[in-house]
């Protein structure tokens, strides 16, 4: 399909809208307790040499971005919001102001990509897995971790959440943008407000 030039404006229009939506992702304790968690797992499971290139994708203010480093990574981090960006580069991060729909890398860049609590933030998750797969090297890993719907937190109706899908949905997305599924994991625990639940999903580029 070849947009015509007012289609692509109305995008533009559309895709500055949600721009303007984000807001400044403050490291909290139980997101960095489980980021470590999960990454020690995911390194247990599927470990990575020194030196391998990886792309952290709505990395926040860089919880994720230091571990990599520490590993010997070469590792990148997107974000939309600036607070986010000045404050990763401030800590000698690279990271690019970029939209996880449209990455602004060669095909087959990276190692892994690690995306923690950012595809709910997408508007169209399945465009946005596909540029996640052309960006990844062949066999290479993708992290998803996203928040369940219909919990006590009711993330879905969080201003900014835009695809807070069931997990079968969120398993036949990935295989259909060419992702092989290596394991999924169910992430509970409590906050003030009850009960609550996160899924994780480790891949694999076919």
């Amino acid at each position: 399909m070849n947009l015509e030039p007012r289609q692509i404006e109305q995008l533009q229009q559309f895709l500055t809208r949600l721009e303007g939506e984000t807001y400044p992702e403050f490291p909290s304790q139980l997101h960095t307790d489980i980021t470590a968690q999960l990454l020690d797992h995911f390194r247990s499971q599927f470990p990575l040499a020194p030196g391998a290139r990886v792309l952290d994708v709505g990395c926040g203010q860089g919880p994720a971005l230091d571990r990599f480093q520490s590993l010997g990574w070469r590792a990148t981090g997107i974000a939309l919001n600036s607070e986010d960006v000045a404050m990763c580069r401030a800590k000698g991060h690279e990271v690019l102001p970029m939209d996880q729909s449209f990455l602004d890398f060669p095909d087959s860049s990276f190692d892994l990509i690690w995306c923690r609590h950012c595809l709910e933030h997408s508007f169209a998750p399945f465009f946005t897995l596909c540029g996640f797969a052309r960006v990844l090297r062949p066999q290479g890993y993708l992290y998803v971790e996203v928040p369940a719907p219909d919990t006590s937190c009711q993330h879905q109706t969080n201003a900014n959440h835009y695809s807070v899908l069931g997990k079968s949905m969120w398993i036949e997305l990935m295989k259909r943008a060419g992702f092989i599924i290596l394991e999924i994991l169910d992430i509970n625990f409590r906050v003030a407000a009850g009960p609550d639940t996160y899924w994780a999903f480790i891949l694999r580029r076919s």
